[in-house]
């Protein structure tokens, strides 16, 4: 039924008209929003900051693409770390120390997609003479979510929509050059409009034939 469809898509070209990326999802209800392209490509201009929250020796500042969406949207959710100069974090596969996880709790109306930390380094702990990752300074976790495409759930928005509060936890274990700290948990939270899915029947002409 979906032959000669077409699907939705996006291409980042440079100024020389060579494409650098390609955007295209095999699921055609599933789309991603022009601001999630570009959070995905230039992190600093495509996120919007939500909510910045203090936290024991970070600061976090929760972003998203886009605050609104409708069933089948995809929309980019991200932590922004930022460490004072003297301490760090374990990255994802330290040993022995608790590292940074962002933990989106599951509901019903999005899927999460896997989240994405940055490239860490290794850091040399002289005292027992140990390597480790860790992320140091400032750096941001994303996490993709996909608004349900599901029927019964685009018939439960009625024609004004939702909006669903999207919660979770960042998990981490500080470090300065003296001194770890417990292992600590901060609550991080987005909110997500979400608007029924525009079904007035395109003009005749450009119909699928």
């Amino acid at each position: 039924m979906q032959k000669g469809f077409a699907r939705p898509g996006y291409f980042y070209i440079d100024s020389k008209g060579i494409i650098e990326e390609k955007f295209f999802e095999a699921k055609y209800r599933e789309r991603l929003t022009g601001n999630s392209i570009v959070a995905k490509l230039f992190p600093e201009l495509g996120q919007e900051v939500s909510e910045t929250v203090e936290a024991p020796h970070l600061q976090l500042a929760l972003e998203q693409s886009d605050r609104t969406g409708v069933p089948g949207t995809r929309i980019t959710l991200a932590a922004e770390v930022r460490l004072p100069a003297d301490v760090h974090v374990y990255a994802p596969g330290a040993q022995g120390y608790k590292p940074i996880t962002l933990v989106i709790d599951p509901i019903s109306e999005v899927q999460l997609k896997p989240a994405l930390y940055p490239q860490s380094k290794t850091l040399l702990l002289p005292v027992i003479n140990e390597r480790v990752p860790v992320f140091e300074g400032t750096f941001r976790i994303s996490q993709d979510i996909k608004v349900n495409s599901g029927m019964e759930f685009a018939a439960s928005l009625g024609k004004d929509g939702k909006t669903f509060t999207i919660t979770g936890k960042l998990d981490y274990q500080a470090c300065d050059k003296t001194e770890c700290y417990r292992p600590t948990s901060v609550p991080v939270k987005w909110q997500l409009q979400v608007f029924p899915l525009d079904r007035t029947r395109a003009p005749v002409d450009i119909r699928h034939k």
